[in-house]
């Protein structure tokens, strides 16, 4: 038990470390709990007690407005998403998160990741959500020894990827960025602040670098890192 938890403090501290460039996208809204990329597995995530309790549990928030909608998806790395189909700004809109995740190119690795955590009914749920999304590119640059094992194991990485969501609202880049501070629904705390034109995320493990991208039942981000969270 000594050496699993030794090995699970080891990775998340590698991750931790780590930068991460990204190339990715998104647009700006929506994510919930049901199945994307065709997965009807058993959805756990602390399992659904946990995930119930946090997906609709309030979020910690400043001065910031509720679900207030973007001017639409911005940053460098929207760029790169297509400009029609299922994996456009226009195609993702429709879809819960995790199937909108599965038609951007952009997000495999998560799709990937979130798969084997049987956490795609959650993200295809009811909602609503904030989704910081790492693109492939920041997964690329954990070690991948490190990522494999991390895939390996279904709950280290159910606490990865869960530290990545905040349950209850639709937060747009600017809500992030007035609040200064949310709970993801790991119940571990995010930090947010304006580094010029970019939103930077806790003190600059990564940046938003597609912002506002609504799904049908969340706002996603598209970050250039992966976040570990707080020991």
């Amino acid at each position: 038990m000594k050496n699993r938890r030794s090995a699970r403090y080891g990775l998340l501290a590698a991750v931790a470390t780590l930068s991460f460039a990204a190339a990715a996208c998104g647009d700006d809204e929506e994510p919930a709990d049901t199945t994307a990329g065709g997965d009807t597995g058993t959805t756990e995530m602390t399992d659904t007690t946990t995930m119930g309790t946090d997906m609709t549990g309030t979020t910690t928030m400043g001065t910031g407005t509720t679900g207030t909608e973007g001017a639409g998806p911005t940053g460098p790395a929207c760029e790169s998403v297509p400009a029609e189909g299922e994996g456009s700004f226009e195609g993702m809109a429709d879809d819960p998160a995790a199937t909108a995740a599965s038609n951007n190119e952009e997000l495999s690795t998560l799709v990937e990741a979130v798969t084997a955590a049987e956490l795609v009914d959650t993200l295809n749920g009811e909602g609503p959500f904030t989704i910081l999304a790492p693109a492939n590119s920041a997964f690329d640059k954990v070690p991948a020894a490190d990522l494999e094992a991390l895939l390996a194991d279904k709950d280290m990485l159910s606490g990865v990827l869960t530290y990545h969501v905040i349950a209850g609202e639709k937060l747009s880049g600017a809500d992030l960025a007035e609040s200064g501070m949310q709970t993801s629904v790991s119940e571990q705390e995010l930090t947010f602040a304006m580094e010029g034109d970019a939103l930077s995320i806790n003190d600059g493990q990564a940046t938003v670098v597609c912002a506002d991208i609504p799904t049908a039942n969340a706002t996603v981000h598209i970050i250039d890192g992966v976040l570990a969270a707080p020991a």
